[in-house]
């Protein structure tokens, strides 16, 4: 990017897991964090929305660090900008937010430090940093992705599309991963783990072959972690009852949490919607689609 301007990067927020999937299954929706970069004399973050309010306005900024991070792995070092930040992904809310920023600042890094990185590079550098391909592989690529992170090598398999209605019950709390993460078992036994496992399996296929009944039966079946979060998101089986009552061929817990995501068959959508708004009054229920196309980086030129 030259002086006189504007990078414009757009990455959409996920949800991962979607029941028995987990850390390797993700999903794009069409909920989007957006920068607008310009040149400047120092880093600096510039807040649009109420989503992003709270971020740090400096280089400790989570994008900044990202960002910086790359660029010095590969020797090279940024120009300062100014970055303009939008988002409606909710914050610690299991779709994505954090997963999001980490797309975008590997996108940022690309540009300005013209590393030229491959989609595969990409992927291979979000999943180190977070530590799982879901998130971050559905918010790079779009659609669906089924991915591994192994050691030496991350793989990813993506399905552009998948035709679904997407309906979110998001509670007002907060959930942090982390915290997420302490009540579940620390290890199965074999038993469990091949159960477990064969399920995770049977979602994967079920997917691939649009069989949507088989999916929620999956979902339901999950035996790696809804069980336990169970008891942070007491909303989940409420959701799962009042959806499926109304036309919902599968509910899942939408990454770690709070949200509650709801899958109808494509034009059935409305229908769970309009129940669960009417049913949910202190959350934030909202209509979703499946987001095709993954992290986009736009230049233009600036306004004279």
């Amino acid at each position: 990017m030259n002086d006189g301007e504007m990078l414009k990067i757009v990455v959409p927020g996920s949800t991962a897991n979607l029941g028995p999937g987990f850390d390797s299954i993700g999903l794009a929706v069409s909920l989007h964090l957006t920068l607008e970069v310009v040149r400047a004399e120092m880093w600096e973050f510039v807040p649009k929305t109420s989503e992003v309010k709270s971020i740090p306005t400096g280089e400790s900024n989570l994008i900044y660090q990202v960002a910086n991070e790359l660029a010095r792995q590969y020797g090279v070092a940024l120009p300062p900008c100014r970055v303009f930040v939008s988002s409606n992904i909710p914050f610690t809310r299991g779709l994505g937010s954090s997963a999001a920023a980490i797309v975008a600042a590997i996108e940022l890094a690309n540009e300005l430090g013209r590393l030229d990185l491959s989609q595969e590079e990409k992927m291979r550098v979000a999943s180190v940093y977070e530590g799982h391909p879901d998130n971050v592989g559905a918010s790079l690529y779009g659609g669906v992705v089924i991915g591994s992170h192994l050691k030496d090598r991350t793989h990813i398999v993506h399905i552009p599309s998948i035709p679904v209605d997407l309906i979110a019950v998001i509670p007002t709390y907060e959930l942090e991963t982390k915290k997420s993460r302490t009540v579940l078992p620390s290890a199965f036994t074999r038993e469990q783990a091949v159960e477990a496992s064969a399920i995770s399996n049977v979602l994967v296929a079920a997917l691939f072959t649009n069989h949507w009944s088989l999916v929620g039966e999956m979902m339901d079946a999950d035996l790696f972690h809804q069980p336990y979060r169970e008891c942070l998101v007491p909303e989940l089986p409420h959701v799962r009852t009042v959806a499926k009552r109304n036309g919902a061929f599968g509910v899942a817990l939408s990454g770690a949490g709070p949200t509650v995501l709801c899958f109808a068959e494509q034009g059935r959508g409305k229908e769970v919607y309009d129940a669960l708004v009417a049913t949910f009054l202190h959350c934030d229920v909202r209509m979703l689609s499946v987001e095709t196309k993954g992290s986009c980086v736009y230049k233009m030129a600036l306004e004279k």
